[in-house]
C-alpha cells in the first residue's frame, strides 16, 4: 500500500519516498511528521488542505 498526500487545489502530490528537496524534506519523511506550517510546494496551499490518498486514489 502506497500512502501519499495530494493538494486539493492543484493535485501536486507529496510522495514520502521522494521527499521534496526544494523544501528541505528528505526522502522517507512522512507527511504526518511535517509541521502544520507546511504548504503545497506549487500553490502554497496550507497543509490542512492537502488530503490523504492510498495507491493514488
Amino acid at each position: 500500500m502506497i500512502e501519499n498526500y495530494v493538494c486539493q487545489v492543484c493535485g501536486h502530490p507529496h510522495d514520502p519516498a521522494e521527499g521534496d528537496p526544494d523544501a528541505w524534506i528528505s526522502p522517507g519523511t512522512a507527511f504526518t511528521s511535517l509541521t502544520d506550517t507546511r504548504h503545497c510546494a506549487v500553490k502554497w496551499i496550507p497543509k490542512r488542505k492537502i488530503y490523504h490518498t492510498v495507491n493514488g486514489k
